[in-house]
């Protein structure tokens, strides 16, 4: 296989794995000067080109959901699904071994329906994930985004709400919880609005968190305030695959 076509993939791309933990090894010797100038740009990752990267990993699930949902047979959906991942340049387990620089954050619900690695066709690298029921903000998750964007210089967190999402139907219903459940939808409770349904809830929910990570976090208000960092909502929907902005 030809090594460049998929390094300059990489770089139009802005695959912050490959950017930071280089292509493999192997292609690298193979291709020279080029390459290692190829990989000093691939090292600058903006915001902006962090979002378009999820963006175009999520039109390209879309289209293979899509497709899968109109596979006649389960062996012919798994082949689409399949698909959308084999010609995309998968980082060389030795250079994940090295160490990470993902491009992107995310702090998703834990619903096992909405993998942001799925939703956004990425590989193992790419993102670096935070997950819990509800997608809230809670002292270890923020402290997990801290790491993300101190240490890792990640220049994007996403918070993914979704379609369905049992926190929040909990945090709108009045069925007795368990006190740590309880204490789960607390922050989703004091965010609704009167006449919401569950979607608006699940996007109020969204946005409040966006807002939250400044407000909790010095580190990530500063990286904002800095340019080095976009912290944005979004919320996907089960049934389409599509990640909306919020």
């Amino acid at each position: 296989m030809n090594r460049r076509p998929l390094l300059l993939g990489a770089a139009m791309a802005c695959v912050g794995g490959v950017a930071a933990l280089g292509a493999p090894r192997s292609a690298q010797a193979d291709a020279g000067p080029e390459a290692a100038d190829l990989q000093a740009r691939l090292q600058v990752c903006t915001p902006a080109d962090a979002l378009g990267r999820l963006q175009q990993g999520n039109d390209r699930f879309v289209q293979a959901w899509g497709a899968a949902r109109a596979a006649d047979d389960p062996g012919r959906r798994m082949q689409v699904l399949a698909s959308l991942w084999q010609n995309n340049c998968q980082i060389d387990p030795l250079a994940l071994a090295d160490g990470q620089k993902p491009f992107a954050a995310v702090l998703s619900c834990a619903d096992s329906r909405v993998d942001p690695g799925w939703l956004f066709a990425c590989g193992a690298g790419e993102l670096f994930q935070v997950r819990s029921a509800g997608n809230t903000a809670f002292a270890e998750a923020v402290a997990s985004l801290e790491y993300a964007v101190g240490l890792l210089a990640t220049p994007l967190i996403l918070v993914l709400g979704h379609s369905g999402c049992g926190a929040v139907q909990a945090a709108l219903g009045h069925e007795p919880l368990t006190p740590l459940l309880e204490d789960l939808v607390a922050p989703i409770r004091a965010g609704l609005r009167p006449g919401d349904d569950l979607t608006q809830a699940v996007q109020a929910n969204v946005r409040r968190v966006v807002g939250d990570l400044g407000r909790r976090s010095e580190l990530i208000r500063l990286a904002v305030a800095g340019g080095r960092l976009q912290v944005v909502g979004a919320y996907a929907d089960i049934a389409s695959g599509r990640v909306t902005l919020l």
